[in-house]
């Protein structure tokens, strides 16, 4: 996410430097660059000018323009606004002062309210909550069915109600009174969409905001439909009053224009964004951390929690041997590949690192999950030999390996130059001398991240 708007950023930070002095001129075209790429990334318009507006005010500074470094200070200054933009500081879930705390999840039909109130159902239950789940959608029996077949595949409860229970208000009533017999500390309460606002929809939603006295509204909207998505969260926080927004498919959403306009435009925060299908692609929104990867700083600390959530510690010890040891072979590349599988798409996981050195070639790099079963099947094709030493992998044991494995000589010689790319990487991030070496102190990472 964001791609779009990281990298016409760093080309303007880059003309910076290079005018080694900053002046009021250079400092106006710059500003007119960062202009146009926020519009071409999606963002709404008054944003982006407020966004200028406050930029201008602090750059132009007689301390800015004389600094000893005046580019890297616009970029903080760039960085600073943009994370006052998104918000400041993470914005937590609220609770009831009696439990169970209900969260009304709200949204037009098709936004992805139901899979958002499962994978948030997820998510609170890994971090100590004890949620309950009810759709209370009467129009479409698919939907209450969709969320049953969600709450099963994650062994979570759900309140299904009964035959009579034909209203949204029965549904949410007895849903709640059950939570609160179970003791459970959570109500999610999946609610109906329309494919447009109308003042059915509006009036339904107040009739169980004024039932449930919710400690939370989230509108749930689509990042993929960019201004359409702040727009719609604009009318239902002027309408039913939010308190916070979730965004889906921002994994698919290279502009993220939706992303940086909804707090400003509404004045209610993003809480939390869908970054991927599966159960657990849902993640909590860091200002700070979103702006650094705006920024091509990356987001060290995201990675390094999702890291430590999902590696095996004993393996990543040894991973990190091997590293400092120069001996890491293709037979654990291979191990690190299905270790990587289970931390999502390797092109998010790219994308939290700062973009410099090796790792600014890979953040292109584009893998699926067949790909990924190519590479493994490649290497399974090697012979113990091969993958212990890969320079002795010539032209005829390529086309052998190539006929084994069921693929191309090409896609061997990219299996390699893969490799090559990974041992370089990683070899950045482990050691005293690497990049996050110097900034990690004695942090012990999983996977070779970090020093010991």
């Amino acid at each position: 996410m964001f791609e779009n708007l990281s990298d016409k950023l760093q080309r303007v930070f880059k003309n910076l430097r290079g005018e080694g002095k900053l002046t009021a001129e250079n400092m106006e075209s710059a500003l007119r660059e960062i202009r146009l790429a926020l519009l071409e990334a999606d963002v709404h318009f008054r944003v982006a000018k407020q966004f200028i507006e406050a930029v201008k005010e602090k750059a132009m500074g007689a301390e800015v323009l004389t600094a000893l470094s005046p580019s890297q200070q616009v970029v903080k200054i760039v960085r600073d606004e943009m994370v006052r933009m998104l918000g400041q500081h993470q914005a937590k879930l609220r609770t009831a002062n009696e439990p169970p705390s209900v969260i009304m999840i709200v949204g037009l039909q098709g936004s992805g309210k139901t899979t958002s109130t499962a994978k948030l159902a997820r998510w609170l239950s890994k971090n100590g909550s004890s949620p309950m789940m009810v759709s209370v959608d009467v129009y479409r029996p698919a939907a209450r069915k969709q969320l049953s077949v969600l709450a099963r595949d994650l062994k979570l409860p759900i309140y299904e109600g009964t035959p009579e229970e034909t209203k949204p208000a029965d549904l949410a009533r007895s849903a709640r009174k059950e939570a609160t017999q179970t003791g459970r500390d959570v109500l999610l309460v999946d609610t109906a969409g329309r494919l447009h606002i109308d003042d059915e929809l509006m009036t339904e939603l107040s009739e169980l905001k004024q039932l449930l006295n919710p400690a939370e509204i989230l509108f749930v909207a689509d990042a993929m439909t960019g201004q359409d998505a702040v727009k719609s969260a604009d009318e239902f926080n002027k309408r039913l009053g939010i308190t916070g927004a979730i965004l889906t498919k921002m994994d698919g959403d290279a502009r993220g224009g939706a992303a940086l306009s909804i707090r400003a435009v509404t004045g209610q925060p993003l809480k939390f964004v869908g970054v991927g299908e599966k159960p657990d692609a849902l993640e909590p929104f860091y200002p700070d951390r979103v702006a650094q990867r705006i920024l091509g700083m990356g987001d060290v600390l995201s990675l390094i929690e999702k890291v430590e959530e999902t590696i095996d510690q004993k393996q990543a010890e040894e991973m990190q041997r091997k590293l400092l040891e120069d001996d890491f072979t293709l037979s654990d590349f291979r191990d690190q590949i299905r270790q990587l599988r289970k931390l999502g798409p390797l092109e998010s996981l790219i994308g939290m690192m700062p973009q410099i050195g090796p790792i600014k070639d890979l953040k292109n790099m584009k893998v699926d999950e067949k790909e990924i079963t190519r590479l493994v099947a490649i290497i399974d094709s090697m012979t113990p030999k091969e993958r212990a030493n890969h320079m002795i992998i010539n032209g005829a044991r390529r086309r052998r390996i190539a006929r084994g494995s069921g693929t191309t000589v090409q896609e061997v010689n990219n299996l390699l130059k893969q490799y090559s790319q990974a041992r370089k990487m990683m070899k950045s991030f482990t050691g005293g001398g690497g990049f996050l070496g110097k900034r990690l102190g004695k942090l012990k990472l999983p996977m070779g991240f970090g020093p010991q």
